[in-house]
C-alpha cells in the first residue's frame, strides 16, 4: 500500500473511531434517559457496523506477519 493511500486510510480510521465513540456516548445517554429499547438496539447495530468497518480498514494498514 502506498504511503498516500495508507495516510488516507488512517484518516478514515480516525473519523470512524470518533463516530464510534459518539455513538457510544449517545447510546449511554439514551439508556440513562429511559429511551425506547428498539431505538437503543438500532443505535447499537449502527455502532457495530462502524466497528466492523474499522476492523477491515485496520487490517489493511497492519500487514499480516507470519511468525
Amino acid at each position: 500500500m502506498a504511503d498516500q493511500e495508507q495516510a488516507e486510510v488512517r484518516l478514515i480510521v480516525a473519523r470512524l473511531r470518533q463516530e464510534h465513540e459518539d455513538y457510544d456516548a449517545a447510546i449511554n445517554a439514551m439508556i440513562q434517559t429511559g429511551c425506547d429499547a428498539l431505538r437503543v438496539q438500532r443505535m447499537k447495530k449502527k455502532k457495530l457496523v462502524i466497528k466492523d468497518k474499522l476492523t477491515k480498514l485496520e487490517d489493511q494498514i497492519i500487514p499480516d506477519i507470519i511468525a
